[in-house]
């Protein structure tokens, strides 16, 4: 694992945050860390130590061993190592399955997975186009605003929806973004119904997206695909063919996924 350096540390950093984090790091690389261990390596009391690790155990980051009484990963850090793991694994399987989309279409090809409310983008392949939509692989942005999102909203129950937005917040990046719960689950219904998505300018003005998502062989949702383009080039005689694209790249990626990756 990446250490960091002097250089990159924060202008403003937040001591206790840091000290929490610094021990995190020293469960990765220990495996097994003593009140003592965590005293030495963060230069503070043995008490301030205990009361970190303490925290770190109340939020499920940290548990100790019944019989030594030393600290090890808890539930909640293994989560989060699975999760990191699961979503390389399904970028590195998603990248041929892009690649074909992309040449497919001849847009911009992406791979998403759904974050809460958000969508985090794992992977993309530009467009050879010089008018383009650009690569948003490592970004995430609104489920609801965009093609992959309202894909992946749409696999959950209408109750799990308004638990996701139970506060009512829904901002909107262009004037055609949802912003009303009762208008999202309108097009989540059709979403189900049609088996895929449409972003029309709703995250960025003139861009537009075609999404469908991907399901294991167990039928379970692990992610979603789409294809971006300017809206101009997204045109009602070229959305039969990028739909048809668009949802046999998610059938091809599925079958090749399994059921291990969401089994985990």
């Amino acid at each position: 694992m990446k250490k960091p350096t002097a250089d990159s540390a924060p202008r403003y950093p937040v001591k206790s945050a840091g000290n929490a984090l610094r021990l995190l790091l020293l469960l990765h690389d220990r495996q097994v860390v003593r009140v003592s261990d965590a005293s030495v390596a963060l230069g503070v009391a043995p008490s301030t130590a205990h009361r970190l690790l303490g925290m770190l155990q109340h939020h499920g980051f940290a548990q100790q061993a019944p019989a030594s009484r030393a600290y090890v990963a808890g539930p909640a850090l293994l989560a989060l190592a699975v999760s990191a793991a699961r979503r390389t694994e399904l970028r590195e399987q998603g990248r041929p399955h892009l690649t074909r989309l992309m040449e497919e279409t001849g847009e911009t090809a992406h791979l998403a997975v759904l974050d809460g409310r958000r969508v985090l983008f794992l992977d993309s392949i530009e467009s050879p186009h010089a008018l383009r939509v650009a690569s948003r692989s490592g970004t995430s942005s609104w489920a609801h605003c965009t093609s992959v999102g309202k894909a992946l909203l749409a696999e959950l129950p209408d109750d799990r929806v308004l638990d996701l937005y139970s506060d009512q917040l829904m901002p909107g990046l262009t004037d055609r973004s949802i912003t009303a719960t009762t208008e999202l689950l309108a097009a989540l219904r059709e979403v189900r119904q049609q088996g895929y998505a449409v972003n029309r300018g709703e995250s960025e003005q003139g861009v537009g997206s075609v999404g469908a998502v991907v399901h294991d062989r167990l039928g379970r949702a692990v992610a979603a695909l789409s294809a971006a383009a300017p809206l101009v080039r997204l045109t009602k005689s070229r959305l039969p063919q990028i739909i048809a694209a668009i949802r046999g790249t998610a059938l091809a990626l599925g079958a090749d996924l399994g059921g291990e990756l969401a089994g985990r």
